[in-house]
């Protein structure tokens, strides 16, 4: 019977709560002033904490008609300042309340409130417009729709406590891009907020302080403009360093590093700067250490990742800081053992950021080990750090995937690692199943990574071999990313190196010839100089060039042509001139170049360039064609005297730069012998 009787109950119960809240709504259309007063301020109390009363509410439909009193002339300032603070409290319910408020322009409303001149008003105002923009579902944009609205913002700011704190907050949610900052930084945000860091409230400082790390990052125009600002008389650069002494709330000095930390990668701060090396730095280790909230240690960890991912230097002080490298080791001990945690709760917040923890370590790694041998081996002998960042590979998280690969990348820059680590973990197994399916940014960093493991003298590159990895990287080599182009050609052509010929055979029949001249006139220079790395790698020792330009020598011919003729740098064009020489050292291919008359002008013309570089690969390819041990070398030396080649050579022997000077006199000799 219990059963039958649960129904009507709900239903019942239900409909108590919309009558009540409809006895709210309806309260707000009273032709008297006083009773709808009345009615928001009860309205007011109801939703306090009640997010099932303010998600009612909304459906009833009390947002439009609160809007309308609020920004109704003839409603009384009490009216519409308690209209903005019962919207204010609708906002801080769920993310589908804040998505219903702003469907019904909120935005705007309040935005025109603010021309009030009504301190008490001007505040509730702020203070929903602060909540409705640090929801992640309010498009920061419509704070930018409105020329004028910024420049009043900065014109309220001298007002009162709570306009520097809310406004504030609402400029740090609402700089997203470049342009945010540009318009910020246009309209005298920093001369307005610098001196809220000095302000006696609180918050009011912790919200300028964040202000500052949102406008700096990444942004040099504000960085430099940062440096020379005065606050009551001294430099902003040492407030700063103020705000991170330990005396103060860890968040306070979280976001003071943050600011450092930014205007220094900005180039605003040197490097070797004290506040850099004995402020912000041992600030950002610190934060990595056990006794902080996990929320923390992430926030710390990456912000030091960043700092020092350029300067060897700072990764080798943090390397020799606090015993970092081992303290990262924590970071993988999230959630703890199950019996150890009594808490659910605990056990919740630990699983959350968990993710975000091992994302972070590996990060920090990546940056500590990308120049320096001696930290990388500090790293791979951590504890079970292959093994970790191996499992990071595979993990279910995209951003873990991606910080465990470019922290592999990192590591796989050391030639010891890759003969010993890498090579004990088999490493390159994760490695290729993430290349089969993955985002681009993660297949940019893999592929990267894979180049390294495909050098000649890594032990992992003939299992990859041995994996079908050709296909995959040609196909890599068809990307629109330009980045997955390079890595895709650059790994080939670091397979090709010292390959034996079944190798490079499969290369060239699996990338096949139109594609090799499609890289061959790539937009982006990398693409062309590894694909010409490429073919020097396939064009070297004498049966693979005589085989590779019997196949396909007519199109190479052509290609080489085009390059020497087009618009092209000094390095693009040594290295075409490199390939010819190479043909050049063919037993057969050579024919190619001394039947080719116009091909022989080229390299004549290169002979005599103002660059020594090509200079020098031109003579080498001459030294190649009439070399004398080789058949039919008298008929090829008389044709390039003929072609006045002798005479340039001559010249060459009086060259300042002592290597042109010496390939010429090797060449004339082949004359002489």
């Amino acid at each position: 019977m219990a059963c039958l009787l649960e129904a009507p109950l709900r239903i019942s119960v239900l409909s108590e709560v919309t009558a009540t809240s409809r006895h709210y709504v309806d309260r707000l259309f009273d032709p008297d002033p006083q009773k709808v007063l009345q009615g928001v301020i009860d309205m007011k109390n109801a939703v306090i904490g009640n997010n099932k009363q303010k998600a009612n509410l909304i459906v009833l439909g009390a947002v439009p008609r609160l809007l309308y009193l609020l920004q109704q002339s003839s409603s009384s300032m009490e009216l519409r300042t308690e209209c903005a603070v019962v919207l204010g409290s609708l906002a801080m319910g769920t993310e589908n309340n804040i998505k219903s408020l702003v469907d019904c322009h909120i935005i705007p409303a309040l935005l025109q409130g603010l021309l009030s001149s009504d301190l008490i008003f001007i505040e509730a105002c702020l203070r929903c417009l602060r909540t409705v923009f640090i929801s992640p579902v309010t498009p920061v944009q419509l704070l930018y729709t409105d020329p004028t609205v910024i420049p009043h913002l900065m014109s309220l700011l001298s007002n009162s406590l709570r306009t520097q704190e809310y406004i504030t907050q609402i400029f740090s949610h609402c700089c997203k891009t470049p342009e945010h900052q540009t318009i910020l930084f246009n309209h005298g945000a920093i001369q307005n907020i610098a001196p809220l860091l000095i302000s006696p409230s609180y918050k009011v400082r912790m919200q300028a302080l964040k202000c500052f790390s949102v406008l700096a990052y990444e942004n040099t125009q504000v960085s430099m403009t940062l440096v020379n600002v005065l606050v009551d008389g001294e430099l902003l650069t040492q407030v700063f360093v103020k705000m991170m002494q330990r005396d103060q709330p860890i968040e306070m000095q979280l976001t003071a590093a943050k600011c450092l930390t930014y205007m220094c990668r900005a180039s605003a701060i040197r490097t070797d700067d004290s506040c850099i090396v004995l402020k912000t730095l041992p600030c950002l280790v610190r934060m990595c250490s056990k006794e902080h909230l996990l929320e923390e240690r992430v926030e710390g960890a990456e912000t030091l990742a960043y700092l020092m991912e350029p300067d060897v230097e700072l990764q080798r002080i943090a390397s020799t800081t606090d015993h970092l490298v081992a303290m990262l080791a924590d970071y993988f001990k999230y959630p703890s053992s199950v019996s150890a945690i009594t808490d659910i709760k605990r056990l919740d917040h630990d699983l959350k950021h968990a993710h975000e923890l091992r994302q972070a370590a590996f990060k920090l790694y990546a940056s500590l080990g990308s120049n320096d041998e001696d930290i990388r081996k500090k790293i791979t002998e951590t504890e079970n750090m292959m093994d970790r960042i191996v499992s990071g590979l595979s993990e279910s998280s995209i951003k873990v995937r991606l910080a465990a690969v470019r922290c592999l990348h990192s590591l796989s820059r050391s030639v010891q690692q890759l003969r010993t680590s890498f090579h004990d973990h088999a490493v390159w197994k994760p490695l290729m199943k993430l290349l089969q399916n993955a985002p681009d940014e993660v297949l940019v960093m893999a592929s990267s990574t894979l180049c390294n493991l495909l050098l000649e003298f890594s032990p992992s590159k003939e299992p990859i071999l041995e994996s079908g990895v050709i296909e995959l990287l040609c196909s890599l080599t068809q990307s629109d990313s330009p980045a997955l182009r390079v890595n895709g050609i650059w790994a080939l052509m670091n397979m090709a190196f010292q390959a034996d010929q079944k190798v490079k055979v499969e290369i060239v029949r699996c990338l096949g010839t139109e594609q090799l001249f499609r890289l061959l006139s790539d937009p982006d220079t990398n693409v062309l100089m590894k694909t010409l790395g490429l073919l020097r790698n396939l064009l070297s020792t004498r049966p693979h060039i005589d085989q590779i330009m019997s196949s396909h020598g007519k199109q190479i011919m052509q290609a080489v042509t085009l390059i020497l003729e087009a618009e092209h740098s000094i390095e693009v064009k040594e290295q075409t001139l490199c390939i010819l020489a190479n043909i050049a050292d063919g037993n057969t291919a050579k024919d190619l170049i001394m039947t080719n008359d116009d091909m022989l002008q080229k390299i004549k013309y290169y002979m005599g360039h103002s660059n020594v570089k090509l200079q020098l690969a031109a003579t080498f390819c001459v030294s190649n064609l009439i070399w004398n041990e080789e058949d039919g070398s008298q008929e090829r030396q008389d044709k390039l005297r003929e072609m006045g080649f002798v005479d340039i050579l001559h010249k060459l022997t009086q060259s300042s730069d002592p290597n042109l000077s010496d390939r010429a006199k090797t060449a004339l000799q082949q004359y002489l012998a």
